[in-house]
Parts: C-alpha cells; sequence; structure tokens
C-alpha cells in the first residue's frame, strides 16, 4: 500500500471516485456519517459509534491514524477488522484499481467501504483524514457531515488561516442534508459554504446548546430537553463540544435511526480511545495524549491542569517537523518542569536536533535529548518522583511507541 503512489500526501478525488466505480461503491447500501475538523474527529467517532451499537445497529467505523495497528482504522460494530478481514477487501482494491495509483490513504478508505458493504453493516461512520474538501472520505455523499473544530493546522496543505481551512472542512456538507459544526466560533467560510449549497447546518451555541453542572450536563435544541446527561469518559471540557456533536447528528438521523437515553449513557461513558488524555493507573501519574497542534495542546494545558497534582510534570516528547512545535511548546511550557525529546524516525519526523531549537525557541531551558522515545520515556519515570506526572504527547507516532513498551494489563 505504501508503495502504491509516490507521495504520501496527495488530496484529490478522481483517482478514488475512479476505483469506488470500479467497485460498484458509488451509492452503499448504509446511511453515512462523515465526521472533519482540526481536534476531536476520533472521540465524536468513538462515542456516536458506541451509542448506535449499543442500541443494535450494525455500525461500521473508519478512523486514521491508527496507533498500534492498521486493524484499528476498521472496526465492525464493538470489534476491529480481521487480518481475513483486510486482506479479502485489500485484494477486491487492488484488482479493481488496475494501473490506478493510490496513495495509503486512499487505498485504506476504499477497503473500509468495500468491507463495510460485505460486512452488511447499516450505518458507517467516516472520519476525514486531512481537511474535507479534497480528502478520500468525500467521494461519498454523507447523510450528516460533523465538522468538530477548525484550527490551524496542516497549513502546507489546507491554507494559512481558519477561513481557508474552515472552507475545506465545509467541502463535506452536502445540499439539503444535515451539517453539524462544533466549533464555538466557526470562520464565516464555514458558514457561507453551508448556505450556498443549502446545507441544513445546526450550529453549537447558535441552533444547539448544553449546560453544565456538578455532576451532569444537558443538552437542548429549540425545545427539546436532554437533561442528567453523564460526562463523557474521555476527559477534557472540550469532549462536551463533542458530545453535543454527536447528539446533534442522533437527532438529524432519529426518524431511521433512534435511539434512548440509555444507549446515550452508555456511549459517553463507556466510548474511550487510547491517547486521549488516557491516564495510566499507578505512581508516578502518567499522561499519554495525541496533541499535536496549539488547539489541541491548549485544550491539553487546560486538562492538565484541572487534574489533581501534589508534584511536577515531566514531559516526553517527539514530534512532526511540519507541525508547529515552539507554538506547542509555548502552550504547555508552564505546565511543565523538565523536557525529555527524542526525535522520529519517520519521513516527516524532527529530529531531536530540530525540535530542541523549537523549544529554545519557546524559551524553554530545561531540555534533555534522548536517542530515542523509548529512552526519553524511562529517563522520564525515573526522574518522577511518586507525586509527579509523566506526560507523553506530541504525536500518534509518540503515544504508539509508548503504548508498545507497556506492559499487558
Amino acid at each position: 500500500m505504501e508503495s502504491l503512489h509516490p507521495r504520501e500526501i496527495e488530496l484529490g478525488l478522481d483517482r478514488v471516485r475512479a476505483v469506488r466505480d470500479r467497485l460498484d461503491l458509488s451509492s452503499p447500501p448504509f446511511t453515512i456519517v462523515t465526521v472533519g475538523g482540526t481536534n476531536g474527529k476520533g472521540s465524536t467517532v468513538a462515542m456516536l459509534t458506541r451509542i448506535w451499537h449499543d442500541a443494535g445497529y450494525r455500525i461500521g467505523a473508519y478512523t486514521s491514524p491508527h496507533l498500534l495497528t492498521f486493524h484499528e482504522r476498521i472496526r465492525i460494530g464493538d470489534r476491529l477488522a480481521t487480518d481475513s478481514d483486510l486482506c479479502e477487501a485489500f485484494g477486491r482494491v487492488e484488482q479493481a484499481r488496475g494501473d490506478i495509483p493510490l496513495t495509503y490513504f486512499e487505498f485504506g478508505t476504499l477497503a473500509a467501504l468495500d468491507l463495510f458493504r460485505k460486512q452488511r453493516i447499516e450505518i458507517a461512520v467516516l472520519e476525514v483524514g486531512l481537511g474535507g474538501r479534497l480528502d478520500a472520505v468525500n467521494v461519498w455523499e454523507a447523510d450528516v457531515a460533523i465538522v468538530t473544530s477548525v484550527g490551524t493546522d496542516h497549513q502546507d496543505w489546507l491554507g494559512t488561516d481558519r477561513e481557508q481551512i474552515g472552507y475545506e472542512k465545509a467541502g463535506i456538507f452536502r445540499p439539503g442534508q444535515c451539517a453539524v459544526c462544533g466549533d464555538p466560533h466557526p470562520p464565516q467560510s464555514l458558514l457561507s459554504h453551508a448556505r450556498d449549497i443549502g446545507a441544513r447546518l445546526h450550529c453549537l451555541n447558535r441552533d444547539f446548546e448544553i449546560d453544565t453542572a456538578d455532576h451532569a450536563w444537558s443538552w437542548h435544541r429549540g425545545g427539546k430537553v436532554l437533561s442528567g446527561l453523564p460526562y463523557p469518559a474521555m476527559r477534557g471540557e472540550y469532549q462536551l463540544h463533542n458530545a453535543a456533536c454527536v447528539l446533534m447528528a442522533l437527532d438529524c438521523l432519529a426518524d431511521r435511526w433512534p435511539v434512548t437515553m440509555a444507549n446515550i449513557r452508555v456511549g459517553l461513558t463507556q466510548a474511550v480511545l487510547p491517547g486521549r488524555f488516557q491516564t495510566l493507573p499507578g505512581y508516578p501519574r502518567q499522561v499519554l495524549d495525541v496533541a499535536h497542534n496549539v488547539e489541541a495542546a491548549e485544550a491539553l494545558a487546560h486538562t492538565l491542569v484541572a487534574q489533581t497534582l501534589a508534584g511536577t510534570t515531566y514531559a516526553v516528547c517527539a514530534m512532526l517537523r511540519d507541525k508547529p512545535m515552539a507554538d506547542v511548546a509555548r502552550c504547555l511550557a508552564p505546565h511543565i518542569t523538565h523536557w525529555h525529546i527524542a526525535g522520529l524516525d519517520l519521513p516527516r519526523g524532527a529530529s531531536v536536533e530540530v525540535l530542541h531549537a523549537a523549544l529554545e525557541q519557546a524559551g524553554v531551558a530545561a531540555v534533555t535529548e534522548h536517542p530515542d522515545i523509548e529512552s526519553a520515556y524511562r529517563a522520564a519515570l525515573s526522574q518522577a518522583g511518586p507525586d509527579d506526572r509523566v506526560l507523553v504527547f506530541g504525536s500518534f507516532h509518540t503515544v504508539g511507541v509508548i503504548l508498545r513498551v507497556l506492559p499487558t494489563p
């Protein structure tokens, strides 16, 4: 898959559309919900699919990237795709594509939809890989499209500001269909695009709202109120915005796929994803988070402050070189005592020297370089006392390395 196209990222729909049509997948026999946004996509997919699964529907979920194995990207109900599932789907895509070059993501996307059809799923929830308008999942018509948030990430591909990026993300909206936006301050480009194409746009704090209390929260849209809701199992105040989008999407499809309050409670309290402020048991406290852009770093900083801690925080960090490393460091520096850093041995990975220079640019002085992420992690653990915290962040790749070395429960 990785060698089928000379570039890791190649935005555009023509290649995927052509292979889709050869697979006779232009109009799949299931409802499609597409989830885009800068941050919060994976959490939104997890909550939405968990609620529908609890309601008894056959659900397919396609997400990216993975932390440990490719199987994580494609779920059928509550299980990961198996080796045989993937090999059969890959074989069908390979036969259909002929001489059409596909990127790794495009190939996997086509395989996921092919497998969903074979498994006779009823609802597919598709996570956008990058942007929206030109992303591979956008060759399918979404019955509901969600944009969780609009931040400044992937600027080399999507534009230099929120207005340009918002337009790209709004590209998953469809005329006459429900569109949901969870960004409290959506860019005008997103609002205008939804209006221009005739999408039925529902915005957080405009068309649906949330109210919070100490032990529960409520969601309301006009005269409809869902009260006494449990907080999501995944930590962070921003998860409420994601959960609110989930409830709006459920409301849009309630006539076809109704759910109960019991289903919603199960989904909110049982949907979890590794690497989203994942706190490991034991001492020192260990937190794993895939935050890799400014908006995610700001949310991570807020959640770190909210977590009670008697000691100090030691960071383990490695990042991709096309991420705003210095800006991310500025967000988190006030909450970190010492940084243990390493390079990422990937084509887009930042070397330890480049990351160190970015930290210095951000005013961070207490830094120790290490030859790899595992060495940085073990050094941080040895430095931290029982009242301290070790924070692993910066990339899916960084968190994935640590998850691999953790002992199996």
